[in-house]
């Protein structure tokens, strides 16, 4: 009888982690106009989020982090919203996966800094 209740716990826990797992997904995915698909769409969305954060965070090129009000991601283009509600592009691509390889690219730079 206690092996059953455990198998019912671990199953609890499955179906909590996946339930926790599909809302960072969904948080992650905000600003994200392009579809992600199959396994790799958890890390992909997240490879946005933490460079969403780093420009929201530290700027980009001539633009302060106060200058920005957000950033999207869309097939061909990362863009970023200004407050004067002008909008430019941080980068052009060919297609998704050469702007998705763009991405984990510069957040794999930023985790090699050295302070």
């Amino acid at each position: 009888m206690e092996q059953v209740q455990q198998q019912e716990t671990l199953e609890q826990m499955r179906k909590r982690f996946a339930k926790d797992r599909e809302i960072e997904y969904k948080r992650n995915k905000e600003n994200i106009y392009i579809r992600l698909t199959g396994y790799d769409k958890y890390y992909y969305a997240n490879q946005c989020w933490k460079f969403t954060q780093h420009i929201l965070k530290n700027g980009f090129n001539q633009y302060k982090s106060s200058d920005i009000e957000s950033l999207y991601f869309d097939t061909h283009n990362i863009t970023i919203r200004l407050h004067s509600t002008a909008e430019t592009d941080i980068k052009r691509f060919n297609n998704k996966q050469e702007m998705l390889g763009y991405v984990v690219g510069f957040n794999d730079s930023q985790s090699q800094k050295v302070a």
